[in-house]
């Protein structure tokens, strides 16, 4: 499992976009995405947690995710992490 982290600017973002972010607007990973934004709605965070072998596949999955909300973009960073090389500290 992937956390897969975008974040953008929205290029020309209509009313309809408008509303499709700020429907899904949050800051949890979930296998729809989720959307964080400055007030203007001129950049965003998107965040998606999807399966995958690799960070390949799963920031080709959360890209997918992303496209799926029609919404026009410019990606300026994409960062995927592998949750299973996350370590936990569980308090003594």
């Amino acid at each position: 499992m992937f956390r897969v982290t975008i974040r953008g600017k929205f290029k020309g973002l209509d009313e309809a976009g408008r509303a499709a972010v700020l429907a899904v607007s949050g800051a949890a990973y979930t296998e729809a995405g989720t959307f964080t934004h400055d007030a203007g709605l001129s950049v965003f965070t998107f965040r998606c947690q999807t399966p995958g072998e690799d960070q390949d596949e799963a920031a080709l999955r959360a890209m997918t995710a992303l496209d799926a909300y029609a919404v026009p973009y410019e990606i300026l960073h994409l960062a995927a992490t592998d949750l299973r090389d996350v370590k936990i500290r569980r308090p003594r």
